[in-house]
């Protein structure tokens, strides 16, 4: 498998990092200065999963997908092989660059979080790597962190 992985021990309670994870993406998935806009999230198999990433002069890169799998409190997992049409509201072919998962578990007394990107050849995981996988997607997972042990620390 070409898989390109981030791991993270998060010092607050798995309830409160699936809330923030699931519901609150905007303020932690994308390293700033970029930032998301959500479109659409469907928490089903088969939904649409669509979403807006800004860059800081002005740039837009919209993310077209789809669910493959949502489990309330532990995962959901998408995919960018698939559009839905929306005409038809059927699946559409799309050129596939990766399967992402975002992954919750307890790990002692707060939460192992656990981000992970496969991809259909070596070379798409080498270019994902070299886009700057760890770096973007750990500042992602450090701004998942603060705002989880900021909710946790407030509780």
């Amino acid at each position: 498998m070409h898989e390109l992985t981030i791991t993270r021990h998060i010092a607050a309670p798995l309830e409160t990092v699936w809330a923030v994870m699931a519901d609150r993406q905007e303020e932690w998935w994308c390293p700033k200065p970029w930032s998301i806009t959500m479109i659409a999230q469907e928490r089903r198999a088969g939904g649409r999963s669509a979403m807006v990433m800004h860059g800081p002069d002005g740039e837009e890169m919209p993310q077209e997908g789809v669910m493959l799998e949502w489990v309330d409190g532990v995962r959901f997992t998408t995919t960018d092989a698939l559009r839905i049409d929306p005409a038809t509201g059927g699946f559409v072919p799309a050129d596939p660059f990766m399967i992402g998962c975002w992954e919750i578990a307890p790990d002692g007394s707060g939460t192992a979080y656990t981000a992970s990107a496969r991809h259909w050849s070596a070379e798409a995981m080498e270019s994902h790597r070299e886009m700057g996988f760890e770096d973007g997607w750990g500042a992602c997972a450090d701004q998942l962190a603060a705002i989880c042990e900021a909710e946790s620390a407030r509780s």
